[in-house]
């Protein structure tokens, strides 16, 4: 009832454990906090929360327009509905070091359970459209060294996304990895990756854990889970698919309002009542007013 019973420095130490056991984490993309109470009920290691999704659910491209402030709020309406750990995507860290610095604090205390922090420019865009710019290594560099240093919880993951490969090429990638490793990062997540060579490329060269993005019509080919855990990744991330399918179903849903004038031919694709109550523990709240659910619901 109400929020996760598990505590966010729990998630976190649980996170940890798991990620060093060298197994394949999934983490589907919540695209709200029922959504993420749903990927926890089906069974899923853990939520993403991407800010591409943060920012179409204001209605915005992914460009950088969206402030700290709004990822904090949203990140922990999804992390606390969840006893799963939540990462979540923290853009180029909202400003120059001492504001990472803040983000990376902020983000604690709206519990979650990791960060990552790329490497682009400001404006940043899309890690899979062309045009992309990034940092020079140093500033790359200062913003990890500011966010290990001003993080609290030790279990709090730092991972260090780098957009080079698409500008530069795989060795360039590999190399900023690195370095990146280096100035602190728990974990890399190199971006747009386009084959499972390069993938087993930079695990090769790369000490620690590492994610692998599997969005939609993007650079990269989607693969399996089982053939990114075959070549040693860590986590496994579909940042926007289920914002995609919902809203994709809910296009659907109004040609057919359009068409129809009904949604009586869309019954059986929708949540039934009584599995939305169930999700939200309806019933569990009966514990504390016997008002709130005292009824029946047909199936």
């Amino acid at each position: 009832m109400l929020y996760a019973q598990t505590s966010p420095s729990e998630k976190r130490r649980a996170f940890r454990e798991r990620l060093s056991s060298g197994e394949l984490l999934r983490f589907p993309g919540a695209f709200n906090p029922l959504s993420a109470r749903l990927i926890e009920r089906k069974g899923f290691d853990g939520v993403y929360i991407s800010g591409a999704v943060l920012s179409a659910d204001l209605g915005l491209p992914d460009i950088g327009l969206t402030t700290l402030t709004e990822v904090a709020g949203r990140g922990q309406q999804i992390a606390r509905m969840t006893e799963l750990p939540a990462i979540i995507d923290a853009d180029t860290g909202f400003g120059e070091p001492m504001n990472v610095a803040r983000t990376v604090q902020t983000l604690e205390d709206a519990g979650l359970s990791g960060m990552h922090i790329e490497d682009q420019i400001n404006p940043k865009r899309c890690g899979h459209l062309d045009g992309k710019a990034v940092v020079d290594e140093q500033t790359a560099l200062k913003r990890i060294r500011a966010a290990v240093d001003a993080r609290r919880d030790p279990n709090f993951l730092i991972m260090a996304r780098t957009d080079i490969a698409a500008v530069d090429g795989l060795d360039a990638a590999i190399d900023r990895a690195k370095a990146l490793v280096d100035a602190g990062a728990d974990a890399v997540f190199p971006e747009a990756m386009r084959s499972l060579a390069e993938f087993e490329a930079m695990r090769s060269a790369i000490s620690v854990p590492l994610l692998a993005n599997m969005t939609e019509f993007g650079k990269s080919e989607l693969f399996s889970a089982q053939q990114l855990a075959d070549v040693g990744m860590n986590i496994v991330i579909w940042p926007v698919s289920m914002l995609r399918m919902a809203m994709g179903a809910t296009a659907r849903g109004l040609d057919t309002l359009n068409e129809e004038g009904h949604l009586t031919s869309k019954l059986d694709e929708m949540q039934h009542r009584a599995e939305l109550y169930e999700l939200i523990d309806y019933e569990g709240y009966n514990h504390f007013d016997t008002s709130v659910f005292n009824f029946e619901i047909a199936r």
